[in-house]
Parts: structure tokens; sequence; C-alpha cells
């Protein structure tokens, strides 16, 4: 492949006449496409279409249905009465992640029991929350003054882990409904606990900057795990400081995985037994202690890289972030600069699900088929907010990994209606190619740049009881 590339290449540059780009350089056409190498691999593709997981397929569906749903309540939440134009909605599709050419106003009352749609005196069709979504709303800002300490506790070691012991705000921010921060979290939440962390502003914006070293804190969840299957229960008071481990990640297969599959009449593995096992073997640096003297590429390098992996998945809420947000932090976090390649070659340790344009990465270790093992309040307040929205899991050819997936295609209404919901995904198919993309991909939208629109003073149609609203719903 790489023979042909260099092959046309070369008659590109014969064709062109020797043309010449910036200081003398031959500009080379195939300079961009190599770059872009290993996700244009054919073997790639293969190799991750084998390894694909469906419970966590479905875990990502849901996951994406769910995001959705809750950046409209987001949206809702911020406006007067938290009622607004659908026009409105419209206007700020892309930010809450709703695709062309469906409709706002579908994806809305697809979830009458979130949302309720009705039209004023004058025409206008209005959005808002409905009694249930009002009340779910009070109970996520409990559930989040509940967490705010442990949410504390993981911010502050994410600045311990980093170089600079100093991360920025923004960050942050995309870890934000991931770890379970307020949606205060830049203005009030930041300066909540001073003898912590601290704001300080530099150049090019505000940053996190640790304040004090809490050496109880610096003790990573596998040692904790481990320490609490040996009976050891003083290892989470360890005072000394971070150093050397060699504890092995725990690893889980599903249950019809082989570790090697065929591609062109040859034998390619995913996991190599004798690699695994001198991973497994290699010690490497606690992601707490300083990482200068590493060498990029080297085993001890690139364990540590699991490690610090392995630890930030742990401080999220479902075991799972975008792989893009990991990215964000490769120069603060010393990461390798091909990270999805290093999430790739360690399946079993992590899953990286490639569905849609985002690519998220679990923790395999967490979940028991489609579901989380150990579910904290504020995942089991989500959990009663996907079951009042009209996904219910009949979803077809997960297999096919497009832009607009099924899940969305169903609460746009565009579902095949005729079966019997199914409690679960109904996986079809895994015979469509996939192309891997280890590019930096879009940042999490954040709600809180939005300013309210100015709304007509005049919204009694909304105030009417809901028997009225019944009668007026459009």
């Amino acid at each position: 492949m790489r023979t042909t590339c260099l092959r046309d290449c070369l008659a590109e540059l014969l064709r062109c006449g020797g043309q010449r780009q910036g200081q003398g350089r031959f500009c080379c056409p195939a300079q961009l496409s190599l770059a872009r190498g290993m996700t244009q691999s054919r073997s790639v593709r293969q190799r991750s279409k084998k390894k694909r997981v469906h419970a966590l397929e479905v875990a990502t569906e849901r996951w994406k249905v769910l995001t959705k749903v809750l950046a409209v309540i987001d949206t809702l939440k911020k406006e007067e009465e938290h009622v607004t134009p659908l026009k409105r909605l419209e206007i700020l599709r892309s930010q809450l992640g709703l695709t062309k050419p469906n409709k706002v106003a579908h994806f809305v009352r697809r979830s009458p029991q979130l949302f309720e749609v009705c039209r004023d005196s004058r025409g206008v069709m209005w959005a808002g929350l409905s009694p249930q979504a009002e009340a779910l709303v009070e109970e996520e800002a409990r559930l989040l003054e509940d967490h705010s300490r442990t949410a504390a506790e993981y911010v502050t070691r994410l600045l311990m882990i980093s170089v600079d012991r100093r991360l920025a705000i923004d960050k942050i921010a995309h870890f934000r409904r991931d770890m379970g921060l307020p949606h205060d979290f830049k203005t009030r939440w930041v300066h909540m606990f001073p003898e912590q962390f601290r704001v300080v502003r530099l150049e090019d914006g505000d940053y996190l900057e640790l304040v004090s070293w809490n050496p109880n804190w610096a003790v990573t969840e596998l040692e904790k795990k481990t320490a609490a299957l040996t009976g050891d229960a003083n290892a989470n008071d360890i005072a000394s400081p971070p150093g050397e481990l060699s504890l092995s990640f725990p690893m889980k297969f599903p249950p019809n995985f082989t570790s090697y599959y065929k591609f062109r009449g040859k034998v390619h593995h995913y996991v190599k037994k004798g690699n695994t096992e001198q991973f497994q073997k290699t010690t490497y640096l606690s992601p707490y202690a300083e990482p200068g003297g590493l060498t990029p590429g080297s085993p001890e390098f690139d364990k540590r890289a699991v490690a610090v992996m392995h630890e930030i998945l742990n401080f999220t809420l479902e075991k799972r972030l975008v792989t893009d947000h990991l990215t964000h932090f490769r120069r603060e976090f010393v990461m390798p600069q091909k990270l999805m390649r290093l999430l790739l070659k360690h399946y079993g340790i992590f899953y990286v699900s490639e569905r849609g344009k985002r690519f998220s990465v679990f923790l395999t270790e967490s979940y028991d088929g489609t579901e989380l093992i150990e579910k904290c309040p504020l995942v089991r307040w989500k959990e009663k907010v996907l079951q009042l929205t009209s996904y219910r899991g009949k979803i077809k050819n997960l297999g096919k990994f497009a832009e607009l997936s099924d899940s969305e295609d169903y609460l746009f209404g565009n579902d095949d209606s005729s079966g019997a919901t199914d409690s679960i995904l109904d996986v079809k198919s895994e015979d469509s190619d996939d192309i891997m993309d280890d590019g930096a991909l879009a940042d999490d939208t954040e709600m809180d740049g939005f300013e309210a629109a100015e709304q007509p003073a005049n919204v009694e149609a909304w105030n009417l009881n809901s028997s009225a609203r019944t009668a007026i719903m459009a």
C-alpha cells in the first residue's frame, strides 16, 4: 500500500513538472494522506470490526440518546420559566447535537413525559419542561450537591496527576457531565474548595491550580481494589511518596472472543499471549509520580499511560469517556501522541466504541454486559430520565456506523413501529465496514455559553393547567 502511494506521488510530481512549495520543497500530495495512514488501513478496519463488543455498543447507543435529551433539558433550564420558542431550539440545533434533516420539534414531541409543546395566541410554538422533568431537575440539583465533595476529590487528583499541577478550567469542563460536576462549575464551584485548589489567571486563560498535596489521595483506584481483595485495610492510608507499581490490570473479554482473526489468508492476533504477559509483568510509575526520565514508546511509558487512563476512567460516573476528551490532556498527563492506537492495543482493559463521529472508551472491568456494575445515584438519575423518553431499545443494524445512528432515527420518529418493543437492542448484523478515526474530534458542547433570547412577556398559554395544555397541543 505504501509502495503504491509513493509511486502515485512520484507520478504526480513528474506530471506537475516538479513544482515547488514554500522554501524550495516539493509538494507531495501523499503527505496529507500519510498523516492518517493508520485510520485508512484495511487491516485496522478488519481488526476493529472483529473486536466489536455488542453489549457495550448497546450502552453507547443509550448514552447517545440520553446526551441529546439532557442537552435539551439543560437549554430549557436556562430559559425564563423553563420555556422557549421551538424556533430557538432549531437555531441551537448543532449545539444540541441534533442532526439534519430531522426537525427538533419531532425530537421533543417524541418524549411527551419530559417535554411539552403548545401554541400561544399568536400561533407561536413553544417547548418547555413537563412537571415530571421539573421534578427531575430539582432532584439532579440535590444529587449534584451531595456528590460535590467526591467530585472535588477527583478534580484534585486530576491536578495531582498533571505534570504542572495545573489544568485549564475550559479543559476540565469537558469532564463536567462525566464526573458529576455542577452546572455552575466555572463560575461558583471552582471557588468552593480553596483548601484543595484555586483559580489562577494566565495569559491563555483561567487555570485550576493545586493548593495542597494529599498523600492519601495519591493512591490509585487499582491499588485500593487490590488492597480490598487482599484484606490490607491500611493500604488506602499510604503516606509515602508514589513510586513504582507492579500491579496487573484486570482484563475482560466478551464470551465469544477469539484471540485472532484471518485477513487475506493470514492470521492476525488481537492479544498475543506472550506480549500480554510481558506487559502485565512490567513495572511502571504511579500516575501520581513524577514522569521525568521516561522514554516515549518504551514499555514503561506505555504502561504508565495505561495506568493514567485507567485512573481517569475510574473518576467518571459511568466509567466511560469520549476519546477526544482524553486527547486534550496528552501533554498535561504525559500520554502518547497516538492515544487511539494504545487504546486499541490494550483490548481487554479498554474497549473503544466507534459508533458515530465521536468514539467512546469504556473501562471493561466496570461493565457486566450492557450494565454498569456499580451505579452511583447520578447514574440512576440518568436512567430515570431515559425511561421517560421514547427510546425503548428497539434498534437494529448495530453494525452500521453512520453519522445518524438508528437510535437517533428512532427518537426523531423514523422507527419501524410495527414490531414489538424490546427491552434491549436487537443486534442483527456486523457485516459493514467501519473506519477508525484517530483525529481530534469536536469538543463536547457546554451549554453555559449561550444567552437566553429575549422572550415575549406574554406566555399565557404555558401557564394553563395541564388539561388545557393538552387541548392546545400541536
